[in-house]
């Protein structure tokens, strides 16, 4: 398995925050009740400010539901290869950087107190390279 498919959780989860993000936005300026002043005369009732980002919400929340079903069968295959793999210390490291998206200082830390960020990074490149 490569680093680009390893690290296919990872970016699934930042693309999963950012739709949070962006679904959260939509719905706080649709529900808004803040008036804009803007000097011109405005017709009496509600506008349906709901109405004019429902789709846009309701497109993104379709996006976020499809991006979680990705992230389940990712986090399912990559654990499945990781479990596969008899070293146990690499079994660690892959683990900790690919499923809980640690730094590489932070795996080393896990790893020993005396493992540096380098020295894991190494032996994680050289196990890739010769499997």
């Amino acid at each position: 398995m490569t680093k680009q498919e390893l690290s296919q959780l990872y970016y699934l989860n930042r693309e999963i925050e950012q739709l949070k993000n962006r679904i959260t936005e939509l719905e706080c300026v649709a529900t808004s009740t803040s008036s804009r002043i803007t000097g011109m005369p405005h017709a009496l009732g509600i506008s349906d400010k709901v109405g004019k980002y429902a789709a846009e919400i309701a497109d993104l929340k379709e996006l976020l539901d499809l991006n979680l079903k990705k992230c389940f069968y990712e986090l399912n295959r990559l654990n499945r290869y990781i479990e596969s793999i008899d070293n146990s210390e690499m079994r660690m490291i892959l683990s900790l950087r690919y499923i809980n998206g640690l730094s590489w200082e932070q795996v080393a830390a896990s790893i020993s107190p005396y493992a540096t960020e380098d020295s894991i990074r190494m032996r994680h490149n050289r196990y890739l390279r010769e499997h």
